[in-house]
């Protein structure tokens, strides 16, 4: 297990209140494991930012009747093939689909990938959820 430092950390009262509801309403045992994840959530801004290798999500909603949608989406992902881990191809409805791209890779890359998707016409709603590989963080 790693080293555990104790610090200090000087907040408003009201502040503090708040942040105590919002750590209470997400289910969290102490502000330890809510600041580590704060904490963590900025490291992996960081990475994606310093152009490390990263995960993540691309998350698609689509209908597929609209004219070649499925065709244009298969041909991005096959050049983009050295990005993707996986994918999953769910059936909303008659009309709509959702589609889970995993991926990893250079944040450049990921991002390009996510807005050629977003961009085909057809697809109503695409978001890329950042991640990370895991290998720098504690």
């Amino acid at each position: 297990m790693a080293e555990l430092v104790r610090f200090g950390v000087s907040l408003d009262k009201k502040l503090l209140e708040w942040f105590d509801r919002l750590i209470h309403s997400q289910n969290y045992s102490n502000r330890s494991e809510a600041i580590r994840d704060l904490i963590r959530e900025n490291l992996v801004k960081e990475e994606w930012i310093k152009g490390e290798e990263v995960a993540g999500v691309i998350t698609l909603v689509y209908n597929h009747h609209q004219r070649e949608v499925v065709n244009i989406l298969t041909d991005i992902q096959h050049d983009f093939h050295h990005l993707i881990i996986s994918t999953q191809h769910i059936h909303l409805d008659h009309d709509n689909c959702l589609e889970v791209v995993v991926v990893k890779g250079k944040p450049k890359e990921v991002e390009k990938l996510a807005y050629q998707m977003k961009s085909t016409r057809g697809v109503k709603y695409s978001t890329l959820n950042m991640a990370t590989t895991g290998k720098g963080l504690v």
